[in-house]
């Protein structure tokens, strides 16, 4: 009887908490759509943030409707995996992933897929040890959609503020530049990840320089978020407000980018959730998705 009773108390809890969290108008944050495909990167701040983390994040990734993630400060490997399952109860797609484990910090970088749409070769980390450019390596992801074969490389550059820290993300940018030019001229490339630091600085301190100066081999499809003082940025909090994730990509995927069906778009979960950007804050992160969508040509229907 009384093993009946604590249950009851659990179960009552649960619901009580429920009922009492934040709603998220999930049908407002849609991207996907079928003959597209849709490429994200999302910092899950220390994941899980909180007891609620998972199941947010779950229903934030399947309203969304991206097909291939990558994401940022995966802590726990255990949760890393309930947040497959729980995509995996959600969706039609199957899910699967790959998380680092190597970060000191556990500040490791992963990547969520739909199997029946991505067809992983191999997923792999560069540059490890290289510490002072990149605290955290690197993540490649290489793989096939509709038979076109693209590249992701998953970063999260040194943060905070200061020289030190610029020269080190500037740093991590060069290599970056170099390891596509050597190992991946003629690919579908795209860079994306919590860069930590805003696309629109004057050249002389402008981390980017190195992409930002060769227009006709690199795209940052995000530039216009980043110029717009009133658009929805990726890190909106004051006092390092700023769009600091971003996408880049290779000029082999300018046409399938340059089309009127296909964008980039910061995901404003907070405008659609109860309690605003403290609410997210409080129970999922301190960074909101960027997605972008790509058609390509003769793609089968999802």
């Amino acid at each position: 009887m009384k093993k009946i009773i604590i249950i009851f108390a659990l179960l009552l809890t649960i619901s009580l908490w429920a009922d009492e969290l934040p709603k998220i108008e999930y049908d407002k944050l849609q991207v996907g759509a079928e003959e597209t495909l849709e490429v994200m990167t999302w910092n899950l701040q220390n994941f899980p943030k909180s007891e609620f983390t998972i199941d947010y994040a779950a229903n934030v990734i399947n309203a969304v409707d991206a097909d291939i993630i990558g994401l940022q400060e995966m802590e726990s490997d255990s949760a890393f995996f309930c947040l497959l399952k729980q995509l995996n109860d959600l969706d039609k797609h199957n899910w699967s992933g790959y998380r680092a484990n190597r970060n000191y910090w556990k500040q490791e970088l992963a990547f969520i897929y739909k199997t029946d749409l991505i067809g992983v070769d191999k997923i792999y980390e560069i540059f490890y040890g290289d510490h002072k450019p990149f605290p955290r390596s690197p993540l490649v992801i290489e793989f096939t959609y509709a038979e076109h074969d693209i590249i992701i490389i998953n970063n999260h550059l040194k943060a905070m503020p200061g020289l030190k820290n610029e020269v080190r993300r500037r740093d991590a940018v060069k290599k970056l530049d170099e390891y596509i030019i050597g190992e991946h001229p003629d690919a579908n490339v795209i860079v994306l990840g919590d860069l930590n630091d805003t696309l629109t600085d004057a050249a002389e301190q402008n981390v980017f320089t190195t992409f930002l100066d060769k227009p006709k081999e690199y795209k940052f499809v995000d530039l216009e978020i980043a110029n717009n003082d009133s658009a929805d940025w990726s890190y909106p909090y004051w006092k390092y407000r700023g769009h600091i994730d971003h996408i880049l990509i290779s000029n082999e995927l300018y046409d399938e980018f340059n089309n009127a069906d296909n964008f980039v778009k910061v995901i404003t979960i907070d405008k659609f959730m109860e309690g605003g950007g403290d609410a997210r804050y409080k129970y999922i992160t301190d960074h909101r998705p960027v997605t972008i969508k790509l058609k390509f040509p003769e793609v089968i229907k999802k």
